[in-house]
Parts: structure tokens; sequence; C-alpha cells
């Protein structure tokens, strides 16, 4: 994540502290990496998926900024809350889409692919959300580990530093949470 850190980080605090154009200066400063982020997450996603990346910036944009109570820590932790903030959009999204059609369920899986690639289906994509979700109640730095490394697609090294651990925890976290999720998702035999 390459821009201008310290400029970004000022702007939240400004924005935080209710600076209305705080929000049109940071715009131009953080498009272009929320839009590679959207990108990212939507790479896999079905071809015919109704959620381009623009789009998906500007509902994240709007759900970030929209929230007046958060109090930014940094450019980092911007970047943590706008790639949930679009998992959840996604998450939603394939939610609403399941429901119109509610149709057979299939296998979840979880393997190596996972370090490069988002979930195909919406019912994948609900899958991983929600044992996620059970895997941040029992160990919160590793779900942290999984969506950044998954959703965001940051290296072991930029894991590390955004969540403030040593490459050798963010590669242990990693292996474990991994094998969770693939003993979570995997069909009850």
């Amino acid at each position: 994540m390459d821009g201008q850190p310290s400029e970004v980080t000022a702007l939240l605090h400004r924005i935080a502290d209710g600076d209305e154009e705080g929000i049109q200066r940071l715009i131009p400063l953080v498009y272009a990496e929320l839009r590679q982020l959207a990108a990212r997450q939507l790479r896999n996603e079905r071809p015919d998926h109704t959620l381009s990346p623009t789009s998906l910036v500007h509902e994240a944009f709007l759900r970030l900024t929209g929230h007046a109570s958060v109090t930014w820590e940094g450019r980092s932790h911007f970047f943590r809350v706008a790639a949930q903030a679009m998992r959840r959009i996604l998450v939603d999204h394939a939610r609403r889409r399941t429901a119109q059609k509610r149709g057979r369920q299939h296998q979840i899986t979880l393997d190596t692919a996972l370090e490069a690639s988002l979930p195909s289906t919406s019912q994948d994509i609900i899958g991983v959300d929600e044992a996620l979700e059970r895997l941040a109640l029992l160990d919160a730095r590793q779900a942290r580990v999984v969506e950044l490394r998954y959703f965001v697609g940051l290296s072991i090294e930029e894991t590390a530093d955004v969540i403030g651990a040593s490459v050798a925890t963010v590669k242990r976290d990693w292996m474990v949470a991994r094998a969770w999720l693939q003993r979570e998702l995997s069909p009850n035999e």
C-alpha cells in the first residue's frame, strides 16, 4: 500500500473530528488503492456479477465515511476497515442472491488456493464469511490474518506490518487458521 500515509492519517483524524472537507481531500488519495482492493475481491466472482470494482468502492466509501463515530487509528486501519466493508457488501449481496434462488446446497472447500483466489459462488462467500466469524470468536488475530491475506491479498510481511505482529507469528496464524477453516468448510461425514 503505497501513497502518503501521514497525509491520509491526518485527513482521517480531521474527518473523525467532523471536517466534511477532509472527505473530499481523502478520496483522490485513497481511491486507486480502494479500487485495486475491490478488483482483487471481485476477481473470482461470477462473470455476470452486478457489482463492479467502482460500485464496490463507492458503496464501501459511503459506509466508511457514514460512521462519524469511527476513530481512525491511521492509514492501515482505514484500509483494513475498507476491506471488511467490501467483504460485508459482497456477503450481503450473496445472501440476497441466495435468498432469491433458494436452490440446492453444495460442498464448500477451502484449500491451498485460499491464498490466491476468492470464493466463486454466493454460497462459498457466505460459507467462508460464517466460518471466519466463528474463527474470530476463537482467535481474533487469526481471523484478521485470514481476512488480510484472503480478502485483501496482502503478503505475509504486509499482514505482519498491519497487525503489528512478527512475520513468524503471521505465518503460524495463517497455517493454523487455514487448517481450521478447511475443517470447518469440509462436509460433515
